[in-house]
């Protein structure tokens, strides 16, 4: 009898959580989840987030963004350089799977001022970035994002938002398997290093 009990108590639960989303996609949101975000803000403090600041980093990159975004042949060039860092951001699986020969893998998700110190000699340091969005085929490595969710962009972001403001994004859409890149990994080319740097 406990267990059917216990069911009844689940789907009463999940009834009711289905009713109150029903209702707050109409519009029938109690008043305290449609307070403004001001509101809200004064409601819920932390001071580990800054939406405000985010808002004006993000609104300072664009035009940075814009004459620092390369063509194949300019990235290719300056990853050559020495003291130039090309970093992915991605996830260290799908780093390990393939990725431009060279790269250091810091995934976003790990960023903070201590990480990101350890990955880049300097604040001045030319850092190269690149994303999934950069790569129309092999999306076992690369899996598309939505164009708004590229990670190039958040990045960029991030990375200005840490101190580092001498970053450069490749720009275009490329395959890999007519890339003039290097790259590295499991998944690698052929005539390509198949695992590290």
């Amino acid at each position: 009898m406990k267990p059917l009990t216990f069911l009844s108590a689940a789907a009463l639960v999940a009834v009711t959580s289905a009713v109150a989303l029903i209702a707050f996609a109409a519009g029938d949101a109690p008043a305290s989840l449609s307070a403004s975000s001001d509101a809200a803000a004064a409601v819920v403090p932390n001071p580990r987030i800054d939406y405000p600041a985010f808002e004006r980093t993000v609104g300072e990159t664009g035009s940075v963004r814009a004459g620092r975004r390369l063509t194949e042949d300019a990235f290719l060039e300056l990853m050559r350089r020495p003291g130039v860092l090309v970093l992915d951001a991605r996830t260290e699986s799908r780093y390990r799977r393939l990725h431009i020969k060279g790269a250091v893998n810091l995934p976003f998700t790990e960023f903070t001022a201590e990480s990101l110190a350890a990955a880049i000699p300097g604040f001045d340091t030319p850092v190269l970035i690149y994303c999934n969005n950069n790569f129309a085929d092999r999306l076992d490595a690369f899996p598309a994002k939505l164009p708004a969710a590229s990670l190039n962009v958040s990045t960029f972001a991030a990375l200005r938002t840490y101190g580092y403001e001498n970053v450069y994004e490749l720009g275009p859409l490329l395959r890999v398997g007519t890339s003039r890149l290097p790259f590295a990994g499991d998944a690698a080319p052929a005539g390509t290093a198949p695992a590290g740097r």
